[in-house]
């Protein structure tokens, strides 16, 4: 495997709208290098339009994102993917595209006109598929899988791109309990391995358990960020959630343990 390499990446003031409508507003926020950050918030709330603002999908009307201090629209598309690496929300692929081929994609950035399928190429496959758990799907058609397969195909061709830097929006939806844990677990190693993440996350609880950092956001707003322990706290989950919970602390982790949760609600029982 290709010694770790590391980038950095971070929006400065940006303002990202779809149209006419602004989604999001002035968000200044840099991932701290090597660690996992968790982006959470109420739906609606920006969070994966932020992400796809620093992946180079959506283009802010105003301010910047920066990949290693540069402006990351300025520069070339193979630079940025050997650089980045993207599993977005909603994926597709043609009809009849196995696991393989797909993993097999994540290294086009790697490859040239006279590149021809190398060593390091088949390691980097052979790593993704194990990591990801879909070595013995590798000849299925993507069509033919489960949600939860599918999920951990896209994530195994993103972890083949062998890039220093990750983006993830929802890695865990469509998975089961299980295979939460196995793709959170999944992160927490690459991270430990140098990569710098950054994943949308729905459920505070999990993010709190793997992240190192968090950026909590409302109505296209940073609120607050930080680590987990030192943001995380009962009027925070009720200004994102509207939901009342004590804390504790998690004692494999030491994390924040939302515990005793329960919905605020103006309606009448009566």
């Amino acid at each position: 495997m290709s010694p770790a390499q590391t980038s950095t990446l971070a929006a400065d003031r940006i303002t990202l709208a779809h149209r006419h409508f602004t989604v999001a507003e002035n968000l200044s926020v840099a991932l701290p290098t090597g660690k996992v950050t968790a982006i959470v918030g109420p739906n609606g709330c920006g969070k994966s339009t932020l992400l796809n603002g620093l992946a180079r999908i959506h283009a802010p009307a105003k301010g910047s994102v920066l990949l290693d201090g540069k402006d990351i629209h300025r520069l070339p598309s193979k630079d940025v993917a050997r650089k980045l690496a993207l599993l977005p929300q909603d994926n597709t692929a043609p009809e009849g595209l196995t696991v393989a081929d797909l993993v097999r994609f994540g290294r086009q950035p790697h490859q040239g006109w006279m590149k021809q399928w190398s060593n390091e190429d088949q390691q980097a496959f052979d790593h993704a598929v194990q990591a990801a758990d879909v070595a013995g799907l590798a000849e299925r058609a993507l069509d033919t899988l489960s949600g939860g397969q599918r999920q951990r195909a896209w994530i195994a061709m993103a972890v083949a791109q062998q890039t220093p830097l990750l983006l993830l929006d929802e890695p865990t939806s469509a998975l089961d309990l299980g295979h939460q844990i196995e793709v959170f677990e999944l992160i927490r190693t690459l991270s430990g391995q140098g990569k710098t993440i950054a994943m949308v996350v729905h459920d505070l609880a999990s993010a709190c358990r793997y992240a190192d950092h968090m950026v909590a956001m409302k109505a296209g707003k940073i609120i607050e960020e930080g680590t987990p322990a030192e943001i995380v706290s009962p009027e925070l989950v009720q200004e994102l959630y509207d939901v009342s919970c004590d804390l504790i602390q998690d004692p494999a982790t030491g994390s924040p343990l939302l515990v005793n949760v329960r919905r605020n609600s103006n309606f009448s029982t009566a």
